[in-house]
């Protein structure tokens, strides 16, 4: 049974499953939701607490022999599986299969009751054997990720929650600070509880108050070279180099945006609906509602300009001759990702 995570306080008022799956690449999210579990299930009996992380060296045996074994004061367990990396292998496919079958059995928590919890999972994997069977048994709470255009919303909603309130400039300035990092977002969400009275936060109250704790993810900078914001593009290339995040990387991401485009825009060309050939490409996501109007911005001729500058960029940082740029690598970067930006 699918859950949101607004929705789990309602349900866990109702009744205490035997099994829950939390799948989230959102930390905090997926913590609070874990907490919310294990709260309900202490006051319930739970007392008993048993924690198994799925790495190199688990055996999955100690999932059934976990679950089989009795307590030596009788008190009901609480068993939490951890898979970090989402991908249990072949034989964990099918421990995780007869697990669920067994868990079914008991539609409401008994003396055990079972947390597993995992990164987001890929589509692939999403439509794997064991990951289906643990959507029909469990209470499967899929947690997504919140994204930058919704940030001002969550955070205004998080600072309701604590009776204060902020206006469009002061939430924006915030996600500017806090973008692809919840859990510091809600450090500092929970600091201005602090430091203010409940009510209406004044620009400057959260300019004094907000740090500048951004984490910028490379795989999101296509994002803003997509959409054309360019005062975010800047920002996040400067995040990345003061992070130390390694140029060959970021120099393959925008690459990669920047040769799916071409092929793309080529289709276009030829004819092709865009809509098919996204779905040929695999773009999903926010990438799928940016890319009809960066397609529709750029030229063909600005695409393979790009693409020859990406290779005199690569010979650059590897210490060869560039014809096109000379100085920082990092600069030149900015250069070409303006030039799809703009």
């Amino acid at each position: 049974m699918q859950v949101r995570a607004e929705a789990l306080d309602a349900h866990l008022e109702k009744s205490l499953a035997s099994l829950y799956v939390i799948a989230s690449d959102e930390h905090l999210l997926a913590m609070e939701a874990a907490d919310r579990i294990r709260k309900k299930a202490r006051s319930t009996g739970f007392s008993e607490r048993e924690v198994l992380i799925v790495d190199r060296y688990f055996k999955w045996g100690e999932l059934t022999s976990t679950q089989q074994s009795m307590s030596l004061f009788g008190d009901k367990k609480m068993i939490e599986l951890r898979i970090p990396t989402g991908k249990p292998g072949k034989e964990g496919g099918q421990a995780l299969q007869d697990y669920a079958a067994n868990c079914a059995a008991a539609a409401t928590a008994d003396d055990t009751l079972t947390l597993i919890t995992l990164p987001k999972l890929d589509w692939a994997a999403q439509k794997s054997a064991w990951v289906t069977a643990l959507q029909r048994a469990a209470v499967y709470i899929d947690i997504p990720v919140v994204e930058r255009p919704h940030l001002a919303n969550w955070i205004g909603q998080r600072l309701a929650a604590q009776g204060q309130s902020a206006d469009k400039i002061s939430l924006d300035f915030m996600v500017e600070r806090v973008e692809g990092n919840l859990l510091a977002a809600h450090q500092e969400i929970r600091k201005l509880g602090l430091l203010y009275p409940e009510g209406r936060l004044s620009a400057e109250q959260v300019q004094d108050a907000v740090l500048n704790v951004a984490r910028y993810d490379v795989f999101k900078l296509s994002e803003a070279m997509l959409s054309g914001d360019v005062s975010r593009l800047v920002r996040m290339l400067e995040g990345l180099k003061g992070e130390g995040e390694a140029l060959p990387l970021v120099l393959w991401a925008v690459a990669e945006e920047i040769r799916i485009l071409l092929k793309l825009k080529l289709g276009v060309n030829d004819g092709r609906p865009l809509a098919i050939l996204m779905k040929e490409y695999r773009i999903w996501g926010p990438r799928e509602r940016l890319i009809p109007n960066a397609i529709a911005r750029v030229t063909l001729k600005t695409l393979q300009t790009a693409m020859h500058e990406a290779a005199q960029i690569d010979k650059l940082i590897k210490g060869l001759r560039a014809r096109a740029f000379a100085g920082d690598p990092w600069d030149a970067l900015l250069q070409l990702a303006m030039r799809i930006a703009r």
